[in-house]
């Protein structure tokens, strides 16, 4: 057993929403399913808004407001990340066409993602967590680690110093023998050399380095992997889910900083993927309803998984 797989579970029971497996009723699971598309959109064009106005208040504020920008736009690639992985998911619209084609010119490539590769492997992911073909477990296997392993891994991407080594492997795609990995790269080059030109037009063209490429190098990374060890850090292979992914308690300022548009409702995603983020709280508030979730493994915040994640490992 990993080190941070819950001892005992609760034994979940058969309510009017949930089944004894956990799994949702076919009437609840088709309630669940329903993407609002409207609504969606409506997240895609007040993200892009929102980022705007950060720029433009970066630009027009001067110094005093780079500092919070800074972190404002480690935030924002969260953001793009969270609706990128909805796209993903091919839940962002119902219509499929326009669900890919937002998900990778207005998410994913701005955010230097292949919005197609990264479903490839994130399927995998969710087909079998922690399995052969996992291609998240670099970033979440082996805990709890010793605090200060885990302040070095920290460290290691706030200093930019992981995000440069995905650029690096980013960059290496330009000579990939596959001609769609080099279509898309240069697809990614276009949307940046976009975002670079219009900084030049408006007469400020440090925003780019500084205020995109600098956060999504450093802030970014840190962000990412505080959230992905606190969805699967220490856990194991298994059949249930709850024993391949950490649920935790969701407060503002988490959701605001670190889990937007609801992925911080893990285990639930990962119970049915097919479920629309603003539906997983439902789906969460039924899981606790039918004895699936309960206080003895739900960690109460996200600092209380973090000390958990960075407690000394027991010597076998």
């Amino acid at each position: 057993m990993s080190g941070m797989v819950p001892a005992v579970l609760p034994v979940a029971h058969e309510t009017s929403r949930i089944r004894a497996d956990a799994r949702p009723t076919p009437a609840f699971r088709e309630q669940l399913r329903r993407i609002p598309s409207w609504k969606n959109l409506w997240s895609v064009v007040f993200l892009d808004l929102q980022t705007g106005a950060l720029v433009w208040a970066t630009a027009a504020w001067g110094p005093g407001s780079w500092p919070i920008t800074f972190v404002l736009m480690g935030r924002a690639f969260a953001q793009f990340a969270s609706l990128m992985h909805e796209a993903a998911h091919r839940l962002l619209f119902s219509n499929k066409r326009a669900n890919d084609l937002v998900g990778r010119w207005l998410l994913g490539f701005p955010t230097f993602t292949s919005t197609d590769a990264y479903r490839r492997v994130h399927m995998a992911h969710h087909r079998d967590e922690f399995g052969p073909d996992e291609p998240d477990i670099p970033l979440y296997i082996g805990y709890p680690i010793g605090a200060a392993s885990f302040r070095r891994k920290l460290m290691r991407d706030a200093t930019g110093r992981t995000g440069i080594k995905l650029m690096r492997g980013l960059l290496m795609n330009a000579r990939s023998k596959d001609q769609r990995v080099r279509r898309t790269f240069w697809k990614i080059m276009l949307v940046q050399a976009v975002l670079l030109a219009a900084a030049i037009a408006a007469g400020y063209w440090w925003l780019y380095p500084f205020f995109w490429l600098a956060p999504y190098l450093t802030v970014w990374r840190v962000i990412n992997r505080l959230r992905s060890v606190a969805e699967h850090g220490g856990m194991q292979r298994s059949p249930d889910r709850r024993e391949s992914t950490h649920t935790v308690r969701q407060h503002v300022v988490a959701r605001f900083l670190l889990v937007p548009y609801r992925i911080g409702w893990h285990l639930a995603h990962h119970v049915d993927s097919g479920v629309p983020f603003r539906n997983l709280p439902q789906l969460h508030d039924a899981l606790r309803e039918a004895g699936y979730i309960d206080e003895s493994f739900e960690y109460p915040s996200y600092p209380a998984i973090w000390k958990a994640l960075r407690a000394e490992p027991i010597a076998a």
